[in-house]
């Protein structure tokens, strides 16, 4: 059995040496499905990263507290220390779930590397809709976020991002009329897809 065993596995690597070196024998023309990637490469270019006048579109996924988050982020930077984002994320959760909105400002220091460390600061809601469990209408409070994460730039136009951000949501504490804090944790980890509007 074990002699079998390895005769096939030194046939798969005769046939695979050989399909390499006939792969290699021929020219083939590679047709790219999007001609501006045809001259791309993982290179970065010299110096700081751009940021000012970069619009940027970011999808992620994570958690809230302890539920899965997804999240869809958009954001400009008039200039390269500074940038606006708007952030939509959905918290799909069984018993209830909840939609969170902010409106961020995305503060960072360039530097000439593929990692980009960045904080954030925002404000928002939060809606809480309630399960068909619970006959109810949806919830909504003001949202405070305060965070910080990094990205690792793949190209000079596309990075990976991940970010760990303090939700803080305010609330009425039941029976009273005071206000009460909520804190959730919540962590994502996306993509980062940049566009430059112009010099």
């Amino acid at each position: 059995m074990k002699a079998r065993f390895h005769m096939l596995l030194i046939l798969m690597a005769f046939v695979t040496s050989a399909f390499a070196e006939e792969m290699e024998s021929r020219d083939f023309e590679r047709e790219y499905l999007v001609p501006e990637m045809e001259n791309a490469s993982l290179s970065l270019s010299a110096g700081e990263r751009r940021f000012a006048r970069h619009f940027s579109v970011s999808p992620a996924v994570g958690k809230l507290g302890t539920d899965d988050l997804f999240a869809l982020r958009l954001a400009y930077n008039p200039v390269s220390w500074l940038g606006w984002e708007i952030s939509l994320g959905h918290n799909p959760a069984s018993s209830l779930h909840a939609l969170i909105h902010t409106f961020n400002a995305l503060v960072r220091y360039p530097l000439a590397s593929r990692f980009q460390p960045y904080g954030t600061l925002g404000f928002g809601m939060m809606t809480v809709y309630p399960g068909q469990a619970v006959k109810a209408d949806p919830v909504t409070k003001n949202t405070m976020t305060i965070g910080g994460g990094l990205e690792l730039y793949v190209r000079d136009d596309v990075a990976l991002r991940g970010e760990m951000r303090m939700a803080t949501v305010i609330g009425q504490d039941p029976g009273k009329d005071n206000s009460v804090a909520y804190n959730y944790r919540e962590y994502t980890l996306g993509l980062v897809f940049y566009r430059n509007l112009g010099e």
